[in-house]
């Protein structure tokens, strides 16, 4: 390794490059480009990847939502179009009979008149369980969600969205034990939340107590719908199609029968964003390596015509002594150098691209590129691969150079 830190070594390269700095410029253009392209590529799915990430970090995305719709076949005695309703003896029997069930969550929806001194609004009244909380979790700005407590005692408490609030209450005032009334009845609000980007279902403004919404409502067993989580292991789709079937017996409904219920599986349309994220980034590596592979290549035939312009030089350091082994050397720290210096400025360049894709495009929370970088793993392996590639072309024009016989070098004119 000691002439890599030899003078000579260094002073051959550079004047190797500097008898022709047009072309060796446009020599590493290829390089530049290929290595910023991928740079700028992979960055750019990480920061499509992180905005679907933050989109549904609230989310459990494993999971499904189920409601009951009308059958569209008769059975066991019943016509065609009976209205199907989930129950909570529903709910709690698919989740101790259907495998790879995490949770199993109940939900009701209402929209209703919501008041507070002279400001007034119709707003989704939700009833729900604190198990809601961990699949879907609420990002709360004040206060708390609804416990088990409130359950048990069937409490007039309100955890609200911030919309809600900014609708009933004057700016900067104190809500948390403030009143509300909600179909003319008193409910003491407990929380308040920021509702983000993406709802899964109807329109969640006001959550209060399952029990509450049961008995205010006057739904007594019935729900509007369940929300299923699998465990990370399982497949949700096959949890989906195990569920409707259970809930077909329980209803006795046509096993056929593919209107009698609803869904939404959010597993699988993840699912598909993942592919697709996962997808882009192989193109990227793909179109980005076979760049690299190609303004390697142009180096290479460079050189080419760098040794063909160096055959007497190359024919007097033969005659003077200089192994065969110690040009192909040559020639190959000078293949090395120009990969790795057109390969760094690509990544500089391509991290100034991130830098400026963030600027523009991950502020917000509309951001559509959420912090756009790439790992120094990548740029390691980027570079290795570049290093790698630049010594296999390197030895096309270093064969080549001492091919050539020291007295016919010397002959070339």
């Amino acid at each position: 390794m000691r002439f890599l830190f030899d003078r000579d070594t260094w002073q051959e390269v550079y004047d190797s490059m500097s008898k022709n700095k047009l072309r060796t410029v446009i020599t590493m253009i290829g390089v530049w480009w290929g290595i910023l392209l991928l740079i700028g590529l992979l960055g750019s799915a990480r920061g499509m990847e992180n905005s679907f990430n933050r989109l549904f970090g609230s989310f459990a995305t494993n999971s499904v939502f189920v409601w009951g719709q009308s059958t569209s076949k008769p059975f066991k005695g019943f016509q065609e179009g009976k209205r199907v309703t989930l129950t909570l003896s529903d709910a709690k029997k698919v989740e101790e009979n259907v495998e790879g069930i995490e949770f199993v969550v109940p939900r009701n929806q209402n929209s209703s008149l919501v008041v507070r001194n002279f400001l007034s609004g119709n707003f989704g009244i939700a009833g729900d369980f604190p198990l809601l909380d961990q699949v879907q979790k609420k990002k709360l700005l004040h206060g708390r969600f609804i416990n088990q407590s409130d359950i048990d005692n069937k409490r007039k408490v309100a955890v609200i969205s911030e919309d809600v609030y900014k609708q009933l209450f004057e700016k900067d005032e104190y809500a948390i034990g403030e009143l509300i009334q909600i179909n003319n009845s008193n409910y003491s609000v407990i929380g308040i939340f920021d509702v983000g980007n993406v709802n899964m279902g109807p329109s969640d403004d006001i959550h209060i107590p399952f029990s509450t919404f049961q008995q205010i409502y006057n739904q007594g067993e019935n729900i509007g719908w369940i929300m299923i989580t699998g465990k990370p292991e399982y497949d949700i789709k096959q949890i989906e199609e195990d569920a409707k079937l259970m809930l077909k017996n329980l209803n006795r409904i046509h096993p056929e029968d593919k209107r009698a219920f609803g869904s939404f599986n959010l597993g699988n349309e993840f699912g598909k964003l993942t592919g697709f994220l996962k997808g882009m980034q192989f193109l990227t590596w793909f179109v980005g390596i076979a760049t690299l592979i190609a303004g390697v290549f142009a180096i290479g035939n460079i050189l080419l015509i760098t040794v063909k312009e160096r055959t007497k030089e190359i024919g007097v350091r033969r005659a003077l002594g200089a192994t065969p082994f110690e040009i192909k050397r040559q020639i190959v720290v000078e293949a090395v150098f120009l990969t790795l210096i057109a390969g760094l400025f690509g990544i500089l360049t391509g991290g100034w691209i991130l830098i400026a894709l963030d600027s523009a495009f991950g502020q917000g929370p509309d951001a559509t590129l959420v912090n756009a970088s790439v790992s120094i793993l990548v740029v390691f392996i980027a570079l290795l691969v570049l290093v790698t590639l630049g010594t296999l072309i390197g030895l096309i024009p270093a064969f080549k150079a001492t091919s050539i016989k020291p007295i016919e070098a010397l002959r070339e004119e």
